[in-house]
């Protein structure tokens, strides 16, 4: 019962951030292209790590996590108003790479047929 609570409040908190961080953040560090692709929220509610995939080179995506970490009472603010919780849960942004390693895989692949 509480993982599928857990999953559901997790898909919610991603979807409100995507929203805050398309719509509200003013930040130049932060680029359009900016997406979160998971969010996993602790059993206790009090901290929620998201995973956040940039579009372009590692000096921009290092830019823009010390921006979103520089906005996240900004953030965890906007949350707890849009939805009702006990404790709203404190923000650790993290760079998600798998989009990355996905392509050269599919580099890789390609390549070996090429080669057959």
């Amino acid at each position: 019962m509480s993982f599928e609570r857990n999953s559901r409040l997790s898909e919610e908190v991603r979807k409100v951030l995507s929203n805050l961080i398309q719509n509200n953040l003013k930040d130049p560090r932060i680029p359009p292209l900016t997406s979160i692709t998971h969010v996993d929220v602790t059993k206790d509610l009090r901290y929620a790590k998201v995973y956040v995939s940039v579009f372009g080179e590692k000096d921009a995506k290092l830019n823009c996590i010390e921006g979103l970490k520089s906005a996240s009472g900004f953030l965890r603010r906007e949350l707890g108003s849009q939805i009702k919780m006990r404790y709203t849960p404190e923000l650790v942004f993290e760079l998600d790479t798998s989009l990355e390693h996905s392509m050269k895989i599919n580099d890789i692949l390609k390549e070996l047929n090429k080669n057959e």
